[in-house]
């Protein structure tokens, strides 16, 4: 999975967070509402942390920020009702794909999931007939100038990571979704600020296939990743550094 970072690197280079300003803050909103249902405190609350986190470092308004914890929240009684969910589908060329959602209409949803597979040659799958194929972890990249690659490896064993992976200019953690906690208090006491860090569904085995149909696949997921329901994509294609290269390129 080490060729997600690279993506979204990849991503940021060529602007598009900057094209999608508003949808950005979109999706940051209603992640920071759901997390607050958990509580309105950040310093007991993880997920709302990490979330506003996020928030600011895409430079989204404290005033947004504060209106979405307060929708979470219960304050706001004015705010409507969101709830989150996964759709399955298989992509192109046999991949697998997975997308978090978080919607006030599920039906829309559905129907706009439905149709952005449809259009790429895949289909839409029942729960449970994609989901098996990947492992809920906790992930944590963060720039290789921060802390060097012997040191983020001896750290992450330490703190009961399953793997950290050497991207060049970043680095990557993985651990079992209880270790999140203790990876992110060590990162934080070796100064790291991780440029993510979350809960992923990492596939158990990737899909290997050529540069143009890996290409054909991450043009998929952005098409879904575009929807504005959509918080998160998560596919098994191993995204090879040729695959990067075009990508950058293009």
């Amino acid at each position: 999975m080490s060729g997600h970072s690279k993506w979204s690197t990849i991503k940021r280079k060529k602007g598009v967070a900057d094209a999608k300003r508003g949808a950005i803050f979109t999706r940051l909103a209603r992640e920071i509402t759901i997390a607050a249902r958990e509580g309105g405190d950040p310093d007991s609350n993880f997920r709302l942390r990490l979330a506003a986190d996020k928030a600011r470092g895409e430079n989204m308004p404290k005033d947004n920020i504060e209106r979405a914890i307060k929708k979470g929240t219960g304050e706001d009684k004015d705010a409507g009702v969101f709830e989150e969910f996964t759709l399955e589908g298989y992509g192109p060329n046999g991949s697998a794909i997975l997308a978090a959602c978080v919607t006030d209409n599920r039906n829309r949803t559905i129907s706009e999931m439905r149709h952005a597979f449809s259009k790429s040659g895949g289909n839409m799958a029942e729960a449970g007939a994609v989901a098996w194929q990947f492992d809920r972890k906790c992930y944590f990249s963060f720039p290789a100038s921060q802390l060097s690659f012997d040191k983020a490896f001896d750290l992450g064993v330490e703190a009961g990571a399953d793997d950290v992976v050497d991207g060049g200019e970043e680095i990557e953690i993985f651990g079992p979704v209880e270790t999140f906690k203790t990876i992110l208090d060590a990162l934080q006491k070796a100064n790291v600020q991780p440029a993510e860090a979350g809960l992923r569904m990492v596939p158990k085995q990737e899909l290997e296939l050529s540069v143009e149909e890996t290409l054909q696949v991450l043009r998929v997921v952005e098409n879904i990743e575009d929807l504005d329901d959509v918080q998160d994509v998560f596919h098994n294609v191993k995204v090879s550094d040729d695959a990067l290269a075009a990508l950058e390129a293009a």
